[in-house]
């Protein structure tokens, strides 16, 4: 289901009117794309926070606009904790759209109980998913992760109707071997070891 944000139409732009908009407490915002002109409109700063702690990507819009937007950007204060603005790109229910989302790690790598180290490379992908199955995030099963091996984007589990856009052969994650492993020394040892200059060789024959 959908998050809605209720809009009013923002009659005053500049600077000054900005600003008292959001004294108000409320957030201006521009809506555009599809062929329609740009709608210039302020949303209630509460929805607005819980539409972020939602990580909704897909709004339908109530009030002085009826789409059904994308988020696509958000601006913040300098400090990331306030919004300042945001910009909605209208989308048609019966397209496709591009969009980037969280990539979440499920499970517990068997790599870990053999001392492993876990490195997260790859934090979100990009996926072309129907405007109405946008997910708040796609899982990746880490269970039979070990040590020496990886997972890739193509081994995202992803929703009904969603196609990976993102490289396949992108590393998400992999299980790397503990610091200090006495084999990775003793390799690592054995390639640096210099060779003594002139020192005398055993006859083979011997």
């Amino acid at each position: 289901m959908s998050d809605v944000l209720n809009v009013e139409v923002r009659e005053n732009m500049g600077t000054a009117a900005t600003r008292k908009l959001r004294d108000t407490g409320r957030i201006p915002a521009v809506v555009y794309g599809h062929g329609g002109e740009n709608q210039h409109l302020s949303v209630p700063r509460k929805e607005v926070e819980l539409l972020l702690r939602h990580h909704s990507k897909h709004v339908q819009l109530a009030g002085a606009a009826n789409d059904h937007v994308l988020l696509k950007d958000v601006q913040w204060d300098p400090l990331g904790i306030e919004v300042l603005h945001m910009d909605l790109l209208r989308v048609s229910l019966s397209e496709k759209v591009t969009i980037t989302v969280p990539v979440k790690l499920h499970g517990v790598a068997i790599g870990l109980n053999h001392h492993g180290v876990m490195n997260e490379i790859l934090h979100s992908v990009e996926i072309n998913v129907p405007a109405l199955k946008i997910p708040e995030f796609v899982e990746l099963n880490v269970n039979d992760l070990d040590v020496g091996q990886s997972k890739t984007a193509a081994d995202i589990e992803l929703p009904e109707g969603a196609e990976l856009t993102t490289d396949p052969t992108a590393v998400v994650v992999q299980m790397n071997a503990p610091a200090g492993d006495k084999a990775t020394d003793e390799d690592a040892e054995a390639a640096t070891e210099p060779e003594v200059i002139g020192a005398k060789k055993e006859d083979e024959n011997e």
